[in-house]
């Protein structure tokens, strides 16, 4: 698109101040192009592709035009800095994380309260007082600079940390010793989806090229490659290890194993599904050894036994199984299975204290057992409740492991573990000013429109009575294999305290049954998520929780899709619908960053006819009808969101806003210098959470 002569940019901008006047919001009149696109002898209209350059003076005019109207509908409701300041007092309490053990020391992170970021601790021992190592809090003054992942040497001396900036997938790698604290020269840049795993000197990561300025938030990124590190050196003379110039859509995630043995490259195209490649580090020579042939199985490398891999896959066995494989001779028929396949589906395998420790999900929470090396059921793990057990780690020859356990009105609290006793006690328990014995958690499970029957969970004050006149949020998500499961969260209070109900739905697409449960929402069976969605909604209905005048409905990324596609099929059904950073654009969303990636659960418009009008079917952007009644509707999205562009949600609210019969409002917020979600800083997540809670409280009719 040609640019904008400066008295055209003037007039944007007048435009950009009001013409639309609906329900006392102004909206602006965002221009419109002729630009069409053919599918297969489809012509479809794209008229707003131009807010897809975020480089563009008008679509930085665009963005400050809504998000004043929306800033200033936010700020007019009555009790929005009542939910600020009682969500800012619960939010102010210690947060710890599962410590983990590196060398001779003890690691873990912590925050205060209201500190944009968690900080790095360190001690020697558990006994010792633990010592700050690194704060990320002086990365920037604002909080938008994050650690993002961390990689520490064998020998638990030296330090290398990725950093984020404003909430983008771009990292960048600094080193630091440990005991000293002393910063290395080591700067490395342009890293994604990448780990840091350390190799005697030096470390192994994964990078792409450097993308042409000005286009770093929105180009495909292509041939990702992997390289190896020595510590001291400039970047330039990093050595690449591994490449594929013939498939530039494939990433690759290095790791070695903790004796170092064994180099393992993952190959994948998708989300799910990747080819490994084995090298033994003790041997001369480049061979690798491949693990896997095309991308229709996961194979996760646990550890290596000697010169055999202990490798957990879902071949054959689409809810896990362990198995151990020779790189030597990597055929299925020679696998040693140690842990068959169960009814429950098998999320993570550690091995602590010369036993195995197998992590399970049954109807969405959280199970474990103890084996033997050979793989004999010794017995179950004793976990605190029905909830989440996650970041169970410890030493291969050491009794003492750690785990983090939450609930829905459970709080995140750290275990310390005893795996010669089989039992735990607290380590670190927050303090939070809730009562969880005022709530009720139930599951339920209610039938799909195909008669799958769908698992949902249900929190709400024990005195709440079903009448039908409950305020209820329901979340959901249905995609990539992720599962949904009980977690507490101080921003939900701020709801539930004030009587309203909060439920979430364990859709097909998600993980919580195995690959079939996944595959069952995915491409062409994606309606079936929808379908899921809207039957929890329906369910809350005739059973009495709530009415269409008092649900909302909220989900981000893949989840945003949801909210989006649900509230255009169905939207008499609900009153509020919160998408966040959601895929809005079903035609277009693998030409953006990594969108290639989700082509396997999605497919994409340009692969077939029947994929193409599959998609185009239930594309948010393409499926907004004219003159009708749509929810009240706020969509967050962020300016350095290069994992789901924020395209996506300027296209879906321009659309909206043109096309809605306007009773209610259609807003878009849309946050600076942050970006998908992962290292937003505090004090951004205070605000947002305060916005999106006033506005759907504000809309129910709630009090507060």
């Amino acid at each position: 698109m040609k640019k904008l002569s400066i008295i055209f940019i003037l007039f944007l901008f007048v435009a950009l101040s009001g013409c639309k006047y609906t329900s006392q919001i102004n909206y602006p009149e965002t221009k419109k192009c002729d630009t069409v696109d053919e599918y297969f002898g489809h012509k479809v209209a794209d008229p707003y592709r131009w807010l897809e350059d975020d480089n563009s003076e008008e679509t930085a005019l665009w963005v400050k035009a809504e998000n004043e109207i929306t800033f200033d509908y936010l700020s007019k409701i009555p009790f929005r800095e009542k939910i600020k300041e009682r969500l800012t007092e619960i939010w102010n309490y210690p947060k710890y994380r599962v410590p983990f053990k590196k060398g001779d020391n003890y690691f873990f992170f912590k925050n205060d309260g209201l500190q944009n970021q968690d900080v790095l601790y360190i001690q020697p021992d558990l006994d010792s007082e633990p010592k700050m190592l690194l704060d990320p809090n002086t990365f920037s003054e604002d909080g938008t600079i994050a650690l993002s992942n961390l990689g520490i040497s064998k020998d638990g001396k030296i330090l290398a940390y990725s950093t984020s900036e404003g909430g983008s997938d771009w990292k960048e790698i600094y080193v630091m010793n440990i005991e000293t604290g002393e910063k290395y020269i080591d700067h490395l840049e342009w890293i994604k989806f990448s780990g840091i795993s350390w190799y005697k000197n030096g470390f192994f990561y994964s990078r792409y090229n450097k993308p042409d300025e000005g286009d770093e938030l929105k180009d495909k990124n292509e041939f990702h490659k992997v390289f190896y590190h020595k510590i001291g050196d400039p970047q330039a003379k990093d050595k690449l290890i591994y490449s594929n110039k013939d498939f530039p859509l494939r990433n690759y995630y290095a790791g070695v194993t903790e004796d170092e043995k064994f180099l393992i490259i993952s190959e994948s195209e998708a989300t799910s599904g990747n080819t490994v490649y084995v090298k033994d580090l003790t041997k001369k020579g480049n061979t690798y050894y491949k693990i896997g042939d095309g991308f229709d199985y996961q194979y996760n490398i646990i550890e290596n036994i000697g010169d055999k891999l202990l490798v957990m896959t879902n071949f054959n066995a689409p809810k896990n199984q362990l198995v151990i494989i020779d790189p030597n001779n990597p055929t299925p028929k020679k696998w040693n299975t140690i842990i068959p396949e169960k009814e429950e589906v098998l999320k993570s395998i550690q091995l602590i204290g010369g036993k195995i420790f197998a992590t399970y999900m049954k109807d969405a929470t959280s199970k474990a057992y103890i084996y033997d090396m050979k793989g004999e059921l010794i017995e179950e793990m004793k976990i605190p409740g029905i909830g989440t057990l996650y970041g169970l780690n410890g030493k291969k020859d050491e009794s003492v492991a750690f785990f983090g356990f939450t609930s829905f009105t459970f709080p995140s609290t750290v275990f310390k573990y005893d795996v010669d006793k089989n039992d735990f006690e607290v380590y670190k328990k927050p303090e939070i000013d809730f009562d969880a014995g005022q709530y009720s958690t139930s599951q339920v499970f209610y039938k799909s429109k195909d008669g799958t029957e769908i698992p949902m969970f249900i929190i709400h004050k024990k005195d709440v009575k079903m009448d039908g006149s409950n305020p209820t949020l329901l979340y959901g998500y249905g995609g990539f294999n992720i599962s949904m499961t009980p977690s507490f969260s101080v921003s939900r209070l701020i709801f539930l305290e004030k009587g309203g109900i909060y439920v979430m739905a364990n859709l097909r697409g998600g993980g919580e049954y195995g690959e079939e449960w996944h595959d069952a929402g995915t491409k062409l069976n994606k309606q079936n998520v929808f379908d899921d969605f809207i039957a929890a909604a329906e369910y809350l209905i005739d059973n009495g929780y709530t009415s269409s005048e008092k649900l909302a409905i909220m989900g981000g990324s893949n989840g945003g899709l949801l909210v989006g596609a649900c509230m255009t099929q169905r939207p008499e059904l609900y009153k509020v619908a919160l998408p966040f950073v959601g895929v809005m654009d079903m035609l277009r969303y693998h030409k953006f960053t990594i969108g290639w990636a989700w082509a396997g659960d999605y497919g994409t418009s340009e692969e077939s006819e029947e994929m193409f009008s599959y998609l185009y079917g239930y594309s948010p952007v393409h499926t907004i009808k004219e003159g009708v009644n749509y929810p009240a509707t706020l969509v967050i999205t962020a300016d350095h969101d290069d994992r789901v562009v924020p395209a996506h949600s300027f296209k879906y609210m321009a659309t909206l806003q043109e096309k809605t019969l306007g009773k209610n409002p259609a807003l878009i917020r849309i946050e600076t210098r942050a970006g998908h979600g992962a290292g937003k800083p505090t004090s951004k997540r205070i605000e947002e959470t305060t916005d999106v809670y006033s506005f759907m409280i504000y809309n129910l009719g709630m009090e507060y």
